[in-house]
Parts: structure tokens; sequence; C-alpha cells
């Protein structure tokens, strides 16, 4: 059994030691891969040294074509060329806490793709303000409508995909630069005709460091909704 763990990162040396000591303690067989953007605040330096302690810490640095999309990508390239059975996508903040990973691994062994989902019963978001939930909503219902998914969280990037289904979407051709890669992974899903799952989690919003989300960012991630869906009707996937 091959169980890989991914961490796209950027300026997350706040998080990033605590982060890794945690999945250690709630997997301590899996290999964890840090996929980072050559941050300035010294992630990557702090994941080196975890390295000589733990040969199951990967590091992957990346220097360009940078972007959540091309690490989450390059991710899953790196743990496919491994022999992964599963990979398990998660953020760097303890937003997606790793007491989570036992339940999503478990329900990964009955279905292709499990997301962890704040908005399912049992699930719920902490810490952040009742705008940032309100916007998680709106953005579910957005997605749902426009992937045709029914899943509860189509949003949440905190995903675990068994070996077939990355192969069966072919992720190391996902198109999406941005966070717009969760979306397009499920679209695909969804047209392949996977199994999803869901298993509720406390999202709880980051204390350390800065979030990545902005409006902009949001804004380029609904316009790349559109052009997955243009591109599906021409037949390029």
């Amino acid at each position: 059994m091959s169980i890989w763990i991914t961490i796209p990162t950027y300026n997350e040396a706040e998080n990033i030691g605590d982060l890794l000591r945690e999945i250690r303690h709630y997997m301590p067989g899996a290999q964890v891969l840090v996929v980072d953007d050559n941050s300035p605040d010294g992630t990557s330096e702090l994941v080196q040294q975890m390295r000589e302690s733990d040969a199951q810490i990967h590091l992957l640095t990346r220097f360009e074509d940078k972007g959540r999309g091309r690490s989450g990508r390059d991710g899953f390239i790196y743990a496919l060329e491994r022999g992964a059975k599963w990979a398990i996508e998660m953020d760097a903040d303890f937003s997606h806490h790793p007491r989570y990973l036992p339940a999503i691994l478990d329900a990964a062994r009955k279905n292709d793709v499990v997301l962890g989902s704040r908005t399912m019963p049992g699930g719920r978001e902490v810490g952040r303000a009742k705008s940032r939930e309100f916007l998680t909503s709106i953005v579910g219902h957005f997605l749902r409508f426009m992937l045709g998914v029914s899943v509860r969280d189509p949003s949440s990037g905190f995903r675990c995909w068994s070996r077939h289904a990355l192969e069966t979407i072919d992720a190391p051709n996902i198109v999406s630069v941005g966070p717009a890669i969760v979306s397009e992974m499920l679209f695909k899903a969804r047209l392949r005709n996977l199994r999803i799952a869901e298993v509720p989690i406390v999202f709880e919003d980051r204390t350390r460091g800065d979030s990545k989300l902005d409006f902009k960012t949001l804004l380029r991630t609904f316009g790349m909704v559109f052009e997955l869906q243009k591109m599906h009707r021409e037949n390029k996937f």
C-alpha cells in the first residue's frame, strides 16, 4: 500500500513544521510531499531539515510556471511516478487538519475520490467571518450547477484520489493554473462516472500566515469554470 500526501506551499514557514509532525502522528506510514513554489520565507529549507530525520518526507521545489494548479498537478505526477495507490492533497495552514486523514483514507478504500466536506452534516467552518461562510455557500451552489456534481462541498481542496481516478482523469495534463484545479479535477471525475464520496470535517481558518485567496483569484477561478465547460463542448477532454 502506497499512500502519498501532497501539500502545495508558498510562504508557509510558520505552519509547515507543525503540520508535518501532525501528519506523521496520524499517518505514520505515509509518504509526504511538499510542493513549494520557491517560497522566500524559508519553507523549503525547513522541510529539507525535517527530511534529514524522516526519509518519508519529500520536497519538490518549483522555480517556474508557478501557481496552485501547477503545484497540485506536479505533486500528483511525482506521487504517481513513485507508485502511489492513493494521493491526498491538503492545504498547509491547518485549515485541513491531519486528524481527518484516517477517515478520508478509509472512505477512499470504497470510492474513487473522497472530499473533506465543510458543508455536509457533521462538517462546519470555524474562525471565519460570516461573509466568508456565505461566500463558501455561493461558490458551492455555482460549482454544483456548472459542473453538474451533487457533492455538498465542491470547492473543498482536501481530497483523496485513487490511482485509478488520477489516471482516468489524466491528472498529468491538468490545464488549470490556479485554485480552479479542484473544479477541473472534480468536473472530469464526474464526466468519467467516478465514485465520489464526502467525509465531514471542521474547516478551521488559518491563524498563522496570509491567505492566498483574493477577489481577483476568485474571479479567475469562476472564469476557468466557464472555460472548462467550453473545452468539454469542443471535445478537448
